[in-house]
């Protein structure tokens, strides 16, 4: 069992939940965060004045799947999240050692 975590614009969640779902992934933890990376925090406008912001919105997400659904997964979020400019985000790969469905005390591959 692999443990993704994918950081990418939130304008892109919706088309990287679809991707998902054709690449078999069963379920997903989303998160709002803020953070930054070569792009260095933003410049926007309120009211008219503008200003820098140290951190930029992003969306994680959390995806817990099985090995043989790992390459089909990362692939879906990088070809829906890609826009092509700085700040598209990262996807981070992890060994899970083990899970457990508290429901039914079901463990591994079967748990997810």
């Amino acid at each position: 069992m692999k443990f993704i975590q994918a950081i990418i614009k939130p304008f892109k969640l919706d088309s990287v939940r679809d991707a998902l779902t054709e690449a078999g992934v069963a379920g997903m933890t989303v998160t709002e965060v803020k953070g930054f990376g070569r792009q260095k925090g933003q410049t926007e406008v309120y009211r008219g004045a503008e200003y820098t912001t140290n951190m930029v919105p992003k969306i994680k997400l959390e995806i817990a799947c099985a090995d043989e659904v790992v390459a089909q997964a990362v692939e879906a979020i990088q070809s829906a999240a890609g826009t092509e400019s700085i700040g598209d985000g990262k996807i981070f790969v992890f060994g899970l050692e083990e899970a457990t469905r508290i429901r039914t005390g079901e463990t591994g591959d079967t748990a997810l």
